[in-house]
């Protein structure tokens, strides 16, 4: 599964946050063949070349486009957490497709 970390300025934010996908992805089981995390601006046009795109709550609307072309896109509150990023998974058809 490819994935894509995307925040403002793509450094602090969602370098802490990749870690916390990573870890909850793993274990649920997902293979990760590729994770990257950027900026907004970086992620609004790359994001089509991603399965799932993790972003904080607040870039949500960001990436209307990404889910119109079909991409799966999770909002998370905390980035740092593990658990809510496996939480917000779960509620998605991720598994289905690549578990």
């Amino acid at each position: 599964m490819r994935v894509l970390v995307s925040c403002a300025n793509g450094s602090g934010t969602s370098l802490m946050m990749k870690k916390s996908v990573e870890k909850g992805l793993k274990d649920l089981g997902f293979e990760i063949t590729k994770i990257h995390h950027c900026s907004i601006a970086e992620g609004k046009s790359s994001a089509a070349q991603y399965d799932v795109v993790f972003t904080p709550m607040n870039f949500l609307n960001m990436f209307d486009n990404a889910k119109e072309k079909g991409i799966t896109v999770i909002g998370i509150k905390n980035v740092m957490s593990a658990k809510e990023v496996q939480e917000k998974v779960k509620e998605t058809d991720l598994g289905e497709r690549f578990l």
